[in-house]
């Protein structure tokens, strides 16, 4: 059993912190390197074409940082959370989207304008030319993945249908390349420029080959994962346990979460994140869910024996980011899971449980709960009720009234986003500090 206090150090920078700062700086650098090659080799035919030319170079350089958020690299799931990523991934999509169309149009203004043409003629002119053809696709491409990423389309739109969509990132990333290949005066206008281009493309590439599909391929091909066991926990919840090899290096921490699939019972490209409801212990591994879907509902039919195929450890809701001795977990629903799991790393330090759930009828694993709070000493708080009918446990003073303490523990939230929303809003007028609240939205989009 791990004790959570050995992760504390005091004056240490946190994980998050160190991995935001390697992020800026990565960042940052780039952002010179490609400032100097602006300014040295950046020149353009007229002074619109110089400035196209300096979007286009940023564009080049976001789109490659847009694929580093979502390559998967462990060492910055574990410390930031695909979370967080996938929201910067996200912002960094729709600069991008602007930078594009910015640089596009005064490509087309630019030539125009050398020209003494209108745009029109212009814009027909150059997608003759195959460079400028391939970067007009590429960008039609971006603006098609922003469309239906909006949030009014993307919450029509099914997770595989957007996902399916989504996925032609992959086909604008190569019509980027040559295109930027193909512009000689960008890519190859000196040796320092060529070299660094090409270790900048192969290290997106090779972060998001090795992240996506190296390190899922290896893992399951290795560790050859199966279905051991289905318990129905009550009438809409089941666990399923996943048994494999070499499980004991299986790189898992309590708290994280995985995605699943399981060809033999669904299509192979249907797949549903679900956390570790219980903490990985070198046998097997268990999820637990509610049916509240097709993919969830079925679970409970999985025969004994189903391979699974599966993707992760994702996220950093574990305790690794420890920062006090005591720690509160808040549940709500089946957000449980994670938080029961993190329970078998508390050995050290006093532990608060919040579980909401509407009835004791619906609190999933309690008793599990009850087992575990019992042997470390800790207190579980049971909050039935429907909010709004006189239940709001998560007022800031109501918060306050059952941990006096809350400003002395690390706190970690798990639930439903208005819940999840409302506890975060409740320790920010509690002056907790941020760097001892933890919560994660656990998804894949």
């Amino acid at each position: 059993m791990t004790d959570t206090t050995s992760h504390i150090r005091a004056g240490s920078v946190p994980p998050v912190v160190a991995a935001r700062w390697a992020l800026g700086t990565f960042l940052v650098l780039n952002l010179l390197i490609v400032e100097t090659l602006f300014i040295t080799e950046g020149s353009g035919k007229n002074g619109t074409l110089t400035v196209a030319k300096f979007f286009g170079l940023h564009a080049a350089l976001l789109l490659l940082f847009q694929l580093l958020l979502i390559a998967r690299v462990p060492w910055l799931d574990r410390r930031i959370g695909m979370d967080r990523l996938t929201v910067w991934h996200r912002w960094t999509g729709f600069t991008l989207l602007w930078v594009v169309l910015t640089h596009a149009f005064l490509v087309v203004l630019g030539y125009a304008r050398l020209d003494d043409a209108s745009m029109t003629k212009t814009f027909f002119a150059l997608a003759g030319v195959p460079a400028s053809l391939l970067g007009m696709l590429a960008a039609a491409i971006l603006v098609a993945i922003a469309v239906v990423s909006t949030r009014a389309l993307r919450r029509r739109l099914p997770y595989e249908v957007w996902h399916g969509l989504h996925l032609l990132i992959y086909l604008a990333l190569g019509l980027a390349f040559v295109h930027q290949l193909e512009e000689t005066t960008t890519f190859t206008s000196s040796s320092f420029a060529e070299l660094y281009w090409w270790t900048l493309w192969l290290l997106a590439f090779g972060a998001l080959v090795v992240g996506r599909i190296v390190i899922p391929v290896w893992r399951n091909a290795y560790h050859r994962f199966q279905v051991s066991a289905v318990i129905p926990e009550s009438h809409d919840v089941v666990s399923v346990y996943v048994t494999g090899r070499h499980l004991d290096r299986f790189p898992a921490r309590a708290g994280q979460f995985c995605i699943w699939r399981f060809p033999g019972h669904r299509n192979w490209w249907l797949a549903n994140p679900f956390s570790l409801s219980a903490a990985p212990d070198g046998r097997s591994l268990r999820l637990t869910a509610r049916a509240v879907g097709g993919g969830s509902a079925g679970l409970r039919h999985l025969p004994v024996g189903t391979r699974v195929f599966v993707e992760g450890p994702y996220g950093a809701f574990t305790s690794l980011h420890r920062t006090r001795p005591g720690a509160l977990l808040i549940a709500g629903g089946v957000g449980i899971t994670p938080v029961r799991s993190l329970l078998e790393e508390q050995s050290g330090g006093d532990v608060v449980v919040l579980y909401r759930v509407r009835t004791e009828q619906d609190a999933v694993l309690v008793d599990e709960i009850r087992r575990l709070l019992a042997v470390r000493g800790g207190r579980l708080h049971l909050l039935t009720g429907r909010t709004g009918e006189g239940a709001r446990p998560f007022e800031p003073e109501n918060l306050h009234a059952l941990v006096p303490d809350i400003t002395e523990r690390d706190v970690y939230v798990c639930g439903p986003p208005a819940m999840t929303s409302a506890v975060l809003g409740a320790l920010d007028r509690l002056n907790v500090p941020g760097r001892q609240v933890h919560a994660e939205k656990f998804g894949m989009a």
